[in-house]
């Protein structure tokens, strides 16, 4: 079969890989479509996500979906012809943090496209992927695949508003309007959040928040850098802030926007030792700063927002590519002014 092969910074290649030989209870599935991740970028762009780099060829991509070819002889409730949603996650079930279930923790976790564990763990972005049958999830022969794909990354906006605790009447800000953060913004919504404000340094994300995903308000900080000033008066604005573009500067912009008692969920991946954290505010103002991690159970939650329609994806959708064409679709992917998400058609 064929797959996007990372072998380091700007070297992504389209390789014949071996297709391997089910056990009792795998599931072989043809893949239908994959998003390109901030994380496969990075990959591409750098070699490495954050302290997490190529030591070996890595079949990048975990935002897939995908049709059932073959099951294992242990297999019950599957068979060929199945549309699915492919799970990325696989923990170990047996670690401290699985039995505490926190299974994003997982000490142990398979997780698709990862460098952070060496042999490195292959990803979805091949004409087949063979994966436990727990990470199979089927849905209605009329699904649509190419929103299917989109279940991982609503996942982690999800799991970032279950972070967050109730926001049923809340104020909200969203710092970054890229897939994920838009995904946020519309779990928020989902979620019952009263307000919600987007910022963003490019206009054509920004409008999505605004037209599609539940933004009251979206703020281009980089045309407006005072626009946010209104929010930091009379001892904060907002209830809960959702971090999502990476950036300290933006991270440090929220401790004088949340109100006291409030909440931060940091969903970025900032610089290693760039993290600007006012520690007095965050103590006097008694603000939580609380990290949000990939999904922990919420990947079920996603596809079933998918399928029944509660949650619409496609504001994200920019475009797909044939696999052959990965490299152009990496290069395209990153300008922000012309996509939110691009996808691989992998056969």
């Amino acid at each position: 079969m064929l797959a996007a092969v990372c072998h380091g910074k700007k070297d992504l290649r389209i390789e014949d890989v071996e297709d391997r030989v089910l056990a009792p209870n795998e599931v072989r599935a043809r893949v239908a479509f994959g998003g390109i991740c901030g994380s496969d970028m990075h990959y591409f762009h750098r070699g490495a996500v954050g302290d997490f780099a190529v030591r070996e060829p890595l079949t990048l991509g975990h935002e897939i979906s995908g049709v059932v070819v073959e099951v294992g002889a242990d297999v019950k409730g599957l068979k060929p012809g199945t549309k699915a949603a492919l799970d990325p996650s696989r923990p170990c079930l047996k670690c401290e943090y699985c039995r505490q279930g926190r299974m994003n923790l997982c000490s142990n976790m398979y997780f698709l496209g990862s460098a952070g564990r060496f042999p490195h763990v292959q990803g979805g972005f091949a004409q087949h992927l063979v994966l436990h049958e727990d990470q199979i999830i089927p849905v209605p022969d009329n699904t649509d695949l190419l929103a299917l794909s989109c279940a991982e990354p609503l996942s982690v906006g999800l799991h970032a508003v279950a972070r967050a605790g109730n926001l049923v009447g809340k104020r909200v800000i969203v710092t970054g309007s890229g897939p994920i953060g838009l995904l946020t913004m519309r779990a928020a919504k989902y979620a019952g959040a009263a307000e919600i404000v987007a910022t963003d340094v490019e206009d054509p994300p920004l409008e999505v928040a605004r037209t599609k995903m539940g933004a009251a308000r979206a703020v281009n900080i980089a045309q407006d850098p005072e626009g946010l000033q209104q929010y930091e008066s009379v001892g904060g604005y907002f209830d809960v802030a959702f971090e999502a573009s990476g950036s300290p500067a933006a991270l440090a912009s929220l401790f004088k926007m949340v109100r006291r008692g409030g909440r931060i969920v940091q969903l970025g991946m900032l610089p290693p030792g760039a993290t600007p954290i006012p520690v007095n505010m965050l103590q006097s103002r008694e603000i939580d700063l609380v990290g949000a991690f990939r999904a922990n159970g919420e990947f079920r939650l996603a596809v079933d927002l998918i399928v029944s329609g509660a949650i619409d994806v496609s504001p994200i959708l920019s475009g797909t590519y044939p696999l052959a064409d990965a490299t152009t679709a990496f290069e395209l992917a990153g300008d922000r002014t012309k996509v939110v998400k691009l996808h691989l058609e992998l056969n």
